[in-house]
């Protein structure tokens, strides 16, 4: 039984945006099935944790990529747990490419929740011991991320069956892609967000609508903040904010 985990994924085409550059939920599903590939292993996957009645939720996530990962070049995916302290289990995240180097780096904190209740319960008394280890990829101490009171821009859309994942409500890496659809086109079309923080508060679920509303935080059009909310009643379901970066034009040649 080891601490670790690595994989080896790339992109297919249909994953690739028009600027040849790997789709943000593309690179969060990544994370996810390593993830959960390892936890399986460790004996605390969702089946594992199902015959206990229980089930992974993700509470946090940050991405932090030094570069855009473009079309379907190789990329390693090593993770391992951190840390399991009272209701959350810090997971984190390594990418490399071919050559050793470091793509990017994530860190996330999920909680175990009892499925009849839906509230998190404590890992050490309900979940088997499981192996750490304990080096952060990324020192996010998951603060509280700020609200966006005041929407620049919005975009409606409803939640699909293909947005669902086992535990029947939208799975965590449909969120990115929805935040980035309300992101502005000037914006869009010139860079790229290196650094996502995500932090999910509620669950969203078939035949609900949902409100993608983004703004730049204060005077820094490369920060932005994003609220993902219901249309029937304005609960918030997810918050992000997301750290841009300018990229050149694509080569004809790529």
């Amino acid at each position: 039984m080891h601490n670790q985990l690595q994989q080896t994924v790339n992109a297919r085409y249909h994953e690739l945006d028009p600027h040849n550059r790997v789709r943000l939920p593309v690179i969060f599903a990544w994370l996810q099935e390593v993830g959960a590939e390892h936890a399986l292993q460790l004996g605390v996957g969702l089946k594992d944790l199902k015959k206990l009645g229980l089930t992974w939720v993700l509470s946090r996530l940050t991405l932090e990529l030094q570069r855009p990962i473009r079309g379907t070049e190789q990329v390693t995916v090593t993770t391992w747990p951190v840390t399991r302290e009272g209701r959350f289990s810090i997971r984190d995240y390594l990418l490399t490419d071919q050559q050793g180097k470091d793509i990017g780096r994530a860190t996330s904190s999920w909680a175990a929740i009892n499925l009849k209740s839906r509230r998190p319960v404590k890992i050490d008394e309900h979940l088997p011991h499981y192996p750490l280890h304990p080096l952060r990829a990324l020192d996010d101490p998951f603060d509280t991320l700020p609200a966006l009171d005041q929407c620049r821009t919005m975009l409606q859309l409803p939640v699909l069956r293909a947005d669902l994942d086992m535990n029947n409500h939208v799975n965590n890496t449909v969120y990115p892609g929805w935040a980035l659809e309300a992101v502005p086109e000037e914006l869009f079309s010139r860079s790229v967000p290196l650094l996502i923080e995500i932090g999910f508060r509620s669950e969203a679920l078939y035949g609900d609508s949902i409100r993608s509303c983004c703004a730049p935080l204060g005077t820094d059009p490369r920060v932005l903040l994003h609220r993902i909310e219901s249309v029937k009643d304005g609960t918030e379901l997810c918050r992000l904010r997301t750290t841009w970066q300018p990229v050149a034009p694509r080569r004809q040649s790529e």
